[in-house]
């Protein structure tokens, strides 16, 4: 009895991306003003190139209120804005998914606006990440607290130019300082090399004419030296 074996083919699929986590996080607190518009600012970080199938989701919980509800979501390319919420005429969506980006625009805003929005974002595989919150404050002026806090993070900022500023200058004016000290340096030892060279080019002519000079009178001496020798020798 004969057996047949019937020949067995092996598919061997690529293994399944693995998910890793995404980070979202959103801006600080903001404040704004009755009747003007305020972005509300989120991003991802994610280890993996932005996905065309990249999600952004929206919602928003009133101050004073346990539930949340949907005012925006962006998928397959195009943004959504929720057609009965709140903002269904003032929410317009200013992002840019290339970027990691899913900033929304709210205008003309209201005090009923007050409260806490939620951004969420999925980076196909990644997305296992915790959704990222951010509050609104609206204000029919802006608040003492609010001001004192924009003014100290403007005089920060300010302050921090400014020490900058003079850290380049007086870096300038030490490397100037340093490269005029050694032009100066150079030029004294060069004159003090020439002024070497001249004494000894002065005293050189003044030697020999001393030495010619002793010369001449010991020649003189030697002469009447003879000359008193002859004068004895004709006496005699």
């Amino acid at each position: 009895m004969s057996s047949v074996s019937s020949p067995v083919s092996l598919v061997l699929l690529p293994p399944a991306p693995q998910s890793e986590a995404i980070v979202i996080y959103t801006g600080w607190d903001r404040h704004a003003l009755v009747g003007s518009e305020v972005r509300l600012y989120c991003s991802f970080f994610s280890w993996r190139w932005t996905s065309e199938d990249v999600t952004f989701s929206w919602s928003y919980r009133p101050d004073g209120s346990r539930d949340s509800i949907s005012i925006f979501h962006y998928t397959g390319g195009m943004p959504y804005v929720d057609n009965k919420g709140p903002f269904r005429d003032r929410l317009e969506f200013i992002g840019n998914p290339r970027r990691r980006d899913g900033s929304i625009l709210i205008r003309n805003l209201d005090y009923s606006d007050n409260g806490t929005f939620t951004c969420d974002a999925k980076n196909p595989p990644d997305i296992v990440g915790r959704p990222s919150n951010v509050r609104l404050l609206v204000y029919d002026k802006v608040p003492v607290r609010a001001g004192v806090i924009t003014g100290a993070i403007i005089g920060s900022v300010l302050g921090l130019l400014i020490l900058v500023v003079a850290i380049y200058y007086l870096m300038r004016f030490l490397v100037a300082r340093r490269v005029f000290n050694l032009s100066v340096s150079k030029l004294e030892k060069g004159k003090k090399g020439k002024g070497k060279e001249g004494s000894q080019q002065r005293q050189g002519p003044v030697l020999y004419a001393t030495l010619d000079q002793s010369s001449k009178l010991l020649k003189g001496v030697g002469s009447e030296k003879k000359k008193s020798g002859d004068s004895r020798k004709d006496k005699k």
